[in-house]
């Protein structure tokens, strides 16, 4: 029998509904499981995205794009398939995609974190048959702390750069990671500037009812007079730029999952590390796989291999799925491993 999700050249197929999820390229109908640019690729007909997504989708695909939404656990039907949305924990609006067809019953996991931010709708565990997970940190080694010691750590880290007179600046991607690194910060501290890139994203956060303390832009005279006490949120694309130069000498770090590995902090030649992902852990994977159900698991984009192999001595059906999406493409680098790394896989 056909199964009712296919990898094909243009990416995850249901040809029973005739709809793809996460598509690679143009297709007339693309449910999309989150707006990162590896996910969710211009040029489709129509987008179906979770509600709270859709700004975040628009500014990604431009303003005339036709894209219908979903409340999470709301069920859409196409050709007698059922689709609906739930959600993922990923970053705003990130959904898993739930398809039923005649008792079977898969889900693709698309990108999933499964500790509860505070920001956005929690990881959300979907029973099926079959289950499509990603595997970004599928290794034993990828365990996260939690959250709340993580902001601990960079107001300290921040307070101890001001004694020193330097500037801190925190690299990480414009969508999700740099919403989470502001909620965290402690706007009593000193001042706060954002990318320009950070910026753009912040208004659907605080539409869907996010707080931050209060941020500028880092831009004009006022970031020179504030040198050596002011906090900088940019995503990794501004390191090694004139843009850095404004706000002379600097104490620089990285936000990332891959931050847990020993040496990448050093190969980028950054000050202080923190591990924080908006990505699910190994123990978090494991469990999440569990909570589905599943007697079938599909593994993409990561330590594949691992993961796959793993879930097979454990009694599972396992089998990895090769896709076009390794982790993150280039403009979401605070996701990508250093070269060493995505050849261990």
């Amino acid at each position: 029998m056909k199964p009712l999700l296919e990898i094909t050249e243009r990416g995850l197929h249901c040809s029973a509904g005739d709809f793809f999820v996460d598509p690679w390229g143009a297709v007339d109908r693309a449910v999309i499981t989150h707006a990162h640019s590896d996910h969710a690729r211009w040029g489709s007909k129509a987008y179906v995205t979770a509600e709270p997504g859709r700004e975040i989708l628009r500014r990604r695909l431009g303003p005339n794009v036709i894209i219908e939404t979903l409340a999470y656990g709301q069920v859409t039907t196409c050709n007698g398939v059922k689709i609906s949305l739930h959600p993922a924990g990923h970053v705003l609006g990130s959904a898993q995609v739930r398809v039923e067809y005649q008792g079977e019953v898969w889900v693709v996991s698309g990108d999933y974190k499964t500790e509860d931010d505070g920001m956005i709708a929690p990881f959300e565990p979907v029973r099926c048959h079959t289950f499509i997970t990603e595997s970004t940190f599928g290794l034993p080694i990828y365990r996260w702390r939690p959250q709340a010691e993580i902001y601990a750590d960079m107001n300290d880290w921040w307070r101890a750069n001001q004694e020193q007179g330097r500037t801190s600046i925190i690299f990480g991607y414009s969508l999700g990671k740099a919403q989470r690194i502001l909620a965290g910060l402690d706007g009593s501290i000193g001042p706060i500037y954002v990318h320009g890139a950070v910026a753009a994203f912040l208004p659907a956060y605080e539409a869907a009812g996010v707080r931050f303390p209060q941020v500028e832009l880092a831009l004009g005279p006022k970031i020179r007079s504030e040198q050596g006490q002011a906090m900088i949120v940019a995503p990794p694309s501004a390191d090694n730029t004139p843009w850095l130069r404004k706000f002379g000498e600097v104490s620089a770090a990285f936000a990332s999952g891959w931050m847990q590995v020993r040496g990448t902090r050093r190969r980028r030649a950054l000050d202080r590390g923190f591990v924080m992902s908006d990505h699910a852990d190994w123990e978090g994977l494991i469990a999440s796989i569990r909570a589905t159900g599943a007697e079938r698991v599909l593994v993409t984009h990561g330590y594949t291999d691992v993961l796959a192999r793993w879930l097979r001595e454990n009694g599972w059906q396992a089998d990895v799925v090769k896709t076009r999406f390794t982790s993150e493409v280039e403009d979401d680098a605070e996701e990508l491993p250093p070269v060493e790394e995505r050849s261990a896989e």
